[in-house]
């Protein structure tokens, strides 16, 4: 009997050891379920990257740091001085336009920057008969010269003033009939023109007489680059033998045209308005049939420039 129950006692042990072992290894772990590993090793891939912000750069910084190295004063759009003070920078737009010009150490007038032109608008602007801001320009050393005249850099026409930081002695007949003229009715025609830039260059540092111009401008859409000496264009032209003799013209003496058309009130006269109104385009110069009765304050032969 003690031999019997040893034996069943023995296996009954292995059977339930057995049993233990197949119930063990029939546990299937979930997938789903991380083990300590697992758990590491998505912590490494799920970290999210921390990517600093990129921020644009956006100039906040008052007119006074934009214009570094020069002092911002105040000129009267009117002033006939023709002083200029140094390392300076002077606003030229007429009204609320923002047109910045700029000395060098000499008190030369070296650049001018404008964000926008803004054509002059004679219907809300105090503007003068002779179709200006002011009576006079400044004179700027160098204006007495009978060949030369207080040329605008931004002409009035373009809302530039009159004062010594926008007027240089310019040859007379760049400034009514050459390249300066053209430029100033190309802007005027495309109703304006932005970023804007003159660069004026100088022979030596005693003259405020310029050598040369460099106009930089964007009118529809395309940037325009003008660059031209400070000389009489129709002598440079005549000295390279790219200009011919032709008849004179006799448009001046023309009384075919009937000023009464233009001339609304009768008095004779005929104001910049007028002949805007009777669709003549400015300017009106000393060849066209209406100078004679248009009154050309600084006799430079044209009107409404």
């Amino acid at each position: 009997m003690k031999y019997l129950i040893i034996l069943l006692t023995a296996i009954l042990m292995v059977g339930c050891t057995n049993v233990e072992d197949a119930a063990i290894s029939d546990v299937t772990i979930p997938q789903d379920i991380p083990t300590e590993s697992n758990i590491n090793s998505e912590k490494e891939e799920t970290t999210p990257t921390v990517v600093e912000p990129v921020i644009e750069e956006i100039s906040t910084q008052p007119k006074e740091n934009l214009f570094s190295g020069y002092k911002l004063i105040e000129v009267d759009g009117g002033d006939l001085s023709g002083h200029r003070e140094s390392y300076v920078v002077v606003d030229i737009g007429y009204g609320e336009r923002e047109y910045w010009a700029f000395t060098n150490e000499h008190g030369q007038l070296v650049r001018v920057i404008a964000e926008e032109i803004t054509l002059q608008d004679d219907s809300i602007e105090p503007v003068l008969s002779s179709g200006r801001y002011y009576s006079d320009e400044a004179k700027v050393p160098g204006v007495e010269s009978d060949f030369l005249d207080e040329g605008h850099i931004i002409a009035d026409s373009l809302g530039g003033v009159s004062n010594a930081y926008n007027i240089t002695p310019q040859e007379s007949t760049l400034n009514r009939h050459g390249d300066q003229a053209y430029m100033e009715d190309a802007i005027r025609k495309a109703g304006g023109a932005t970023n804007f830039v003159a660069i004026i260059t100088y022979p030596n540092t005693e003259t405020q007489i310029p050598s040369s111009y460099q106009y930089t401008y964007t009118i529809m859409g395309n940037e325009i680059v003008d660059t031209f000496d400070n000389v009489n264009p129709d002598e440079v032209n005549a000295s390279l033998g790219l200009t011919e003799s032709e008849p004179s013209s006799s448009t001046s003496s023309n009384t075919n045209e009937d000023i009464t058309s233009v001339d609304t009130n009768g008095n004779g006269q005929v104001t910049i308005k007028e002949a805007k109104a009777a669709g003549f385009s400015m300017p009106i110069t000393s060849d066209h049939w209406l100078y004679p009765y248009m009154h050309d304050n600084d006799k430079d032969g044209m009107v409404g420039e």
